[in-house]
């Protein structure tokens, strides 16, 4: 099933009964009048945005029948075309029912697909050999794969900068590229306790939110290692799927135990209307923030963040074994021949080879 829901209200206003078995991506058209959906039957179906008249069934626009079950899709943001992705990447023309072009590297099922959402012509994909793949739509045929030590769940690109995507990956770490140098990685975000299952960016591009197994949401800033905010409930199970809404104010996350979150992009803000001097006070206290964020207590307070127990253990355990792998390779090194043990950064540690 796929449900329409209405967010200010919290009903959901419509139910489709789309595919026959697990609806496994969805992806709105760049207009917004109407929606994608894939499923375990090989079909991709195209449906209104709008619900149906009195009296109308509720029917797809097109339906597709394909070859192979189609495991993500995502739409052009600019044209008619559409990308889905299992066996293989496919790329749709929304008027054919075949597709213009198949791009595939390797043999292994591929999880997710991405357009670039300002050099429209860019994919990226993730597959389950580990692979990040990058496509170029022109040119009709892969460009390059980055292999990772472990396996990419899925990706989104920075809607602020071209060449910049982040990968969330199985090894609980978030790693965010630049494709043009993918040797090694701009950024490796370290919070998470757990597969990281999904990521996406924020309208301005300075700030993402991840989905962990964990159970817990986290909020990273693009340029920084570690989370600023993360969000966790005593009901809330692994969280599968998360947004970023477009107005910049709310994240929206789809977890385990069947339940749609909605939670503030800025914890602390008020929501409503503001009166004027309220604005001023609470800008003059964003100021001050700024000002002393250096000083001991003032950070203490800004970073302190309480945890569910199995994460602050998790977190503690963790650090120690960091910590004694650390302390393994420096006595390595100490007790070598100079050189034969080489010193290996923490961005280049994780990626095993680029391809082109």
């Amino acid at each position: 099933q796929v449900k329409i829901w209405n967010l200010t209200t919290r009903q959901c206003i419509r139910t489709i009964q789309a595919h026959e078995g697990f609806v496994r991506g969805m992806c709105a058209r760049f207009c917004g009048t109407s929606f994608f959906t894939v499923g375990d039957d090989k079909t991709v179906k195209q449906w209104k945005m709008e619900s149906p008249e009195h009296g109308e069934e509720e029917e797809p626009i097109h339906t597709i029948l394909g070859k192979t079950v189609y495991t993500g899709i995502d739409h052009h943001w600019k044209e008619a075309v559409f990308a889905t992705c299992g066996q293989q990447v496919d790329i749709w023309d929304e008027q054919r029912t075949s597709p213009m072009c198949s791009l595939t590297w390797g043999f292994d099922s591929i999880s997710s697909v991405k357009f670039n959402p300002i050099e429209t012509y860019l994919l990226g994909s993730c597959a389950s050999d580990r692979n990040i793949v990058l496509y170029d739509m022109r040119k009709s045929t892969p460009l390059k794969k980055v292999i990772l030590n472990m396996r990419t769940n899925t990706l989104c690109w920075n809607p602020m900068e071209a060449f910049v995507f982040t990968a969330a990956n199985e090894d609980y770490n978030l790693y965010t590229f630049d494709m043009r140098f993918l040797e090694s990685p701009v950024t490796v975000h370290m919070d998470h306790v757990s597969a990281v299952l999904d990521v996406d960016y924020s309208p301005t591009g300075k700030e993402f939110v991840s989905a962990s197994f964990d159970k817990s949401v986290r909020i990273f800033p693009v340029d920084k290692g570690h989370s600023r905010e993360v969000y966790h409930t005593k009901r809330m199970q692994h969280v599968i799927t998360v947004k970023w809404t477009s107005d910049n104010k709310y994240i929206l996350c789809g977890s385990d135990e069947m339940n749609i979150r909605l939670w503030k992009a800025n914890a602390s803000e008020k929501l409503g209307v503001l009166a004027p001097r309220e604005k001023a006070a609470m800008n003059y206290n964003q100021k001050l923030k700024e000002k002393f964020q250096y000083h001991p207590k003032i950070r203490r307070i800004a970073q302190h963040r309480h945890l569910p127990k199995s994460i602050f253990c998790q977190i503690k355990e963790q650090r120690i074994m960091r910590e004694a792998r650390r302390r393994k390779e420096l006595n390595r090194r100490k007790h070598s021949k100079p050189g034969s043990v080489p010193i290996v950064s923490e961005r280049k540690k994780h990626v095993v080879a680029v391809v082109k």
